[in-house]
């Protein structure tokens, strides 16, 4: 086997004012029929990056001369360049790096992870501003020096992504970067198929709908105006009305928090990409936009399938727990369960999707960090939490063929309550998610015996609390909440060596604040229970997935799932060795009772419902 080498590259490519990455999603710029390569630099270990600028078949000529097989493939974004390699030169490298995603643990909630950013931050040098000149400029335009010049800033771009990738790499964790490699090729190697009858379907039925809603809403405008009607609105859907700090209070030198309803704030835009459909044109109506996110991301869909297969975007660490979030404009973590467009997402023909989706994980990591010992026993043991805990609200045997009304409220609450959910939301997920409104006193009565019965779990949120104070305290002591778990500064450390970061966190004598770059966040000792448990999640799944990546190829995941692609024939067998690899936990996690649900079809809808 030949030795693995480092090789950094860079492509430059042509835009213009309406054809840029700007404008376009990654996918639709590089399969755009104006797409071309200006040149690319190519730096091979640390010998000096090199430019070539040619026609495309020069190009590939050029590029085929280092062998790909072995090279461990850097660049900052390898999305766009990883992609451009195999969509239009069909190489594929043996492994992807990338410092972009390296760098979103620690400098995404302050500076952001751009390269000339982080360039600047870790003091390797300035990325120049020639591309300003390329614009609107094809390869044929540039004179001689014009290129040389342009060659010049991209083997800048590459000797900077060389340098950041040193400055980053020393003692992040390797098995992240395994991580970061899966996640980079679903996009640059995407194999799954979208059916377009299914998405035109939908998209027809997807408008009618919104249409009845926005009409529905129109007949109200004082619900659409008021602030507190508009608020309650969001509460009866399940939402929590998303807040921010009162200008007019800080002025007077006050901390007020007043509704966050502007089309500037980013908390209330993100609701257009909520699940519910009601809630998105709740909000566009506010917004006075008349699309719903199902409709443009169904339309966008159809965009892909028209242009081959769909390529799956996710960023590393796109959340500051660790876990991903959606990126090309379609949010694939966001897709409606049961929903048309998880269903128009299929395998290739011939092949199967074979889906894991970790059971209730995240109830179950509470359970085992707070040492809640009955109730992980009775994971253990496989016992219905959901209808147990159910049983005790009501007074009698709930089972699932039985009651599942009762037992419903029982899984709301397991998977609620942990994280300090007070009775009001609590009402308000009931009657968002299964029409049941239950009466204050009773929601009252059910947090409370959760609370009580559960004492560990609550024990667990006042030692993160207490944590908070440490980690404003300026001790550089380290404070264990668990094994492999401790808060130091203002991060909390994980098992995988990286870390959940509360930048600038602060008291002001009534709460905890951190800065996320340019808004302020409110935390507290539930909420960073909450935030542990997902980050303890994402990565006790992902080293389950990198175990089934050896298997098949995993082409998606969209939180706590992994769905890999296989020839149908293998398609028992894989997901045989998938329930056993998704009952096994990393290192550290010993004593934490996971398993998992699995299905497998051609459609992803149909696989894991």
């Amino acid at each position: 086997m030949k030795k693995p080498f480092l090789l950094t590259c860079d492509f430059e490519t042509f835009y213009d004012g309406e054809y840029s990455l700007s404008k376009m999603t990654t996918e639709a710029y590089i399969r755009d029929p104006r797409f071309e390569v200006i040149g690319v630099s190519v730096k091979v270990a640390k010998q000096p990056a090199q430019w070539f600028s040619g026609t495309k078949q020069e190009v590939k000529e050029w590029l085929d001369q280092f062998d790909w097989s072995s090279a461990y493939f850097l660049a900052h974004n390898t999305a766009f360049d990883a992609a451009i390699l195999n969509w239009h030169f069909d190489i594929r490298p043996a492994f992807l790096l990338d410092t972009m995603s390296m760098a979103r643990p620690f400098y995404a909630m302050t500076c952001g992870v751009s390269l000339m950013m982080l360039a600047r931050v870790l003091g390797v040098g300035e990325k120049g501003t020639e591309v300003l000149d390329a614009k609107g400029k094809r390869r044929a335009d540039f004179s001689v020096a014009e290129l040389a010049a342009y060659g010049g800033y991209c083997c800048n771009d590459t000797e900077l992504t060389y340098k950041i990738f040193k400055a980053l790499s020393p003692g992040f964790p390797h098995d992240e970067l395994k991580v970061i490699n899966m996640v980079l090729r679903m996009f640059t190697e995407p194999s799954l198929v979208l059916n377009t009858a299914t998405l035109s379907a939908h998209l027809a039925d997807v408008k009618r709908r919104k249409q009845e809603l926005m009409d529905s809403i129109e007949h109200d405008k004082e619900t659409i105006q008021s602030n507190p009607k508009f608020a309650q609105a969001l509460i009866d859907l399940g939402v929590d009305p998303p807040m921010k700090p009162s200008p007019a209070a800080l002025k007077k030198g006050e901390v007020k928090l007043t509704y966050a309803f502007a089309k500037t704030d980013p908390d209330f835009r993100a609701l257009l990409e909520h699940e519910d459909i009601r809630v998105q044109a709740l909000v566009a109506a506010r917004l006075g936009t008349k699309g719903t996110i199902e409709e443009t991301r169904t339309m966008a869909f159809l965009g892909i399938a028209a242009r081959g297969t769909l390529p799956i975007m996710l960023n590393y660490y796109g959340a500051h727990t660790g876990r991903l979030s959606g990126g090309d404009k379609i949010n694939l973590q966001n897709l409606t369960r049961g929903g048309k467009m998880r269903e128009s997402i299929e395998a290739p023909p011939g092949n199967t999707l074979v889906v894991g989706d970790s059971s209730n994980v995240e109830a179950r990591i509470v359970a085992w960090l707070a040492g809640q010992s009955d109730l992980v026993e009775a994971f253990v043991k496989g016992d219905d939490i959901y209808a147990l805990f159910a049983s005790d609200i009501y007074g009698f045997a709930v089972n699932k063929k039985d009651h599942p009304n009762e037992r419903f409220v029982g899984k709301e609450s397991i998977l609620g309550l942990g994280f300090g959910m007070g009775w009001k939301k609590f009402k308000a997920t009931l009657k968002a998610k299964a029409k049941v409104d239950m009466p204050e006193e009773e929601c009252k009565r059910i947090v409370n015996l959760y609370r009580s019965k559960y004492a560990a779990i609550v024990r667990l949120w006042k030692k993160l609390h207490a944590a908070l104070a440490h980690m404003c305290s300026g001790s550089e002591e380290k404070f264990w909440v668990a094994e492999g778990v401790y808060a130091q500064g203002h991060r909390i450390y994980l098992p995988n060596g990286l870390f959940i970061y509360y930048h600038d966190l602060s008291y002001d004598g009534d709460q905890y604040t951190y800065r996320n770059r340019h808004e302020t966040v409110k935390i507290y000792g539930a909420k960073v229970a909450e935030n542990i448990v997902q980050a303890l999640a994402r990565i006790v799944v992902f080293y389950q997935m990198e175990k089934i990546s050896k298997l098949a190829p995993v082409v998606l995941t969209v939180h706590d799932e992994v769905v890999a692609s296989i020839s149908e024939e293998f398609g028992e067998w894989l997901e045989g060795e998938m329930q056993s690899i998704m009952k096994e936990v990393p290192q550290g996690f010993e004593g934490l009772p996971v398993t998992c649900e699995t299905g497998r079809a051609r459609s992803y809808g149909k696989a894991k419902k």
